[in-house]
């Protein structure tokens, strides 16, 4: 399975051919540039707030203020759109001020419709902090298309996809998700949080869809050290015109340092995402025999349900996947103590690998299986990732 598809990760570019250069270079070289001041390599950090006026009162070097912009941020998400195959990108704080600013651009009365597993997190910030708005919001079953289209009301004004899906793993048609927004009519955008793919993996707009977003703070940054997000768009809208309105008047902007090491990270995402993905195809593989587990979601094993779509719109399963114990929470709970090398902490992306009780996190509303555990497969090798995972599911 994974050699058929490390062949197309090599072969993904932006347009689909080799004619282009592959992402590889394009992670190293992209948005960077030799400092014309010093000739580094390495671009400079640029900590100052506030830059040079020119006798006239303009900003002939393209910058007034560190909040509106800066060089490190600059470079970062002229990388991240180019990666994405987009026209343009924004970076914010945090993935949740992308969700934020996303939210915050649709008017009162605005219908947003979601994965029903879809990142607790956004549930937050459509009926905590924007309820209040009338924001209306439905979450179906994005893996069925006909739910999707009989979801879709006279008012709704945005479509917010996630595949895979976070905890479950599901995969969303993406090229369906456009196809069902461009029947709906020209004001139905359509949005992807791609967190989970990657640009490595999955390019959401190559297959129509509008916007894409990321937390910068997992796979991108990939070293569990840097708070981030980013929107990027594939062609001129409203929504993406207002979160621009909302990163420069709200604020939420990461710092230049903050910036700078992302980019960093960038660098060796491709290779990062290659192994993440070949280790936790060999976990999906040896969890899904194991007698103590009831079910394995993982998009690259032929059982999952999405396996077929996932196979064309992916370049490989990535590095997530999640897994049913047999016997409950309390089984599952313990499986995540016994561990060694699996370190039970939130997020995901870092080198290390992560093990995590969702519905822990999620809390009392969660919709999550009491008895999930969701894995982070990180770089260390698959063989003693497997070792840990076998001593804790058969412990006495």
């Amino acid at each position: 399975m994974w050699v058929k598809w490390r062949k197309r990760l090599r072969n993904f570019t932006r347009h689909g051919t080799l004619a282009v250069m592959k992402i590889e270079t394009r992670a190293i070289h992209s948005g960077r540039h030799t400092d014309p001041a010093t000739g580094a390599v390495s671009q400079p950090i640029y900590l100052s707030t506030t830059f040079e006026r020119s006798p006239d009162g303009e900003y002939p070097r393209g910058f007034s203020y560190s909040r509106e912009n800066n060089p490190n941020r600059q470079a970062l998400e002229q990388c991240l759109a180019d990666l994405e195959g987009g026209a343009e990108a924004l970076m914010f704080g945090s993935g949740l001020a992308v969700a934020t600013a996303v939210v915050q651009g649709l008017e009162a009365g605005d219908h947003i419709l979601a994965p029903d597993d879809v990142y607790w997190g956004l549930r937050k910030v459509i009926g905590d902090m924007f309820g209040k708005w009338n924001v209306e919001a439905s979450y179906v079953d994005m893996s069925d298309l006909e739910r999707v289209r009989a979801a879709v009301r006279p008012n709704t004004r945005l479509i917010w996809t996630e595949t895979p899906s976070n905890p479950l793993m599901k995969i969303t048609d993406l090229a369906g998700i456009a196809a069902v927004a461009r029947a709906a009519g020209p004001q139905v955008m359509t949005l992807c949080d791609g967190t989970f793919a990657t640009p490595v993996l999955q390019r959401p707009l190559e297959h129509g869809i509008d916007l894409v977003c990321h937390s910068t703070t997992k796979y991108l940054t990939g070293h569990s050290d840097v708070v981030g997000g980013v929107l990027i768009r594939r062609h001129d809208n409203y929504l993406f015109e207002r979160a621009r309105v909302s990163q420069k008047y709200g604020g939420a902007v990461p710092s230049p340092f903050d910036c700078w090491l992302t980019l960093r990270g960038v660098e060796t995402l491709p290779y990062r995402v290659r192994g993440h993905a070949e280790n936790a195809a060999r976990v999906a593989e040896f969890l899904q025999a194991h007698r103590a587990v009831e079910t394995v979601h993982y998009p690259g094993l032929a059982s999952h349900p999405g396996h077929a779509i996932a196979a064309r719109q992916m370049a490989a399963g990535g590095g997530m996947l999640s897994f049913q114990i047999r016997g409950g929470r309390e089984e599952a709970m313990k499986a995540a103590a016994r561990c060694e090398l699996f370190i039970r902490a939130t997020s995901l992306g870092g080198t290390h690998s992560l093990i995590e009780h969702r519905a822990s996190v999620e809390g009392p509303a969660s919709k999550t299986p009491q008895n999930l555990l969701r894995l982070s497969v990180g770089l260390e090798h698959a063989d003693d990732l497997i070792a840990d995972l076998r001593q804790a599911l058969e412990a006495a």
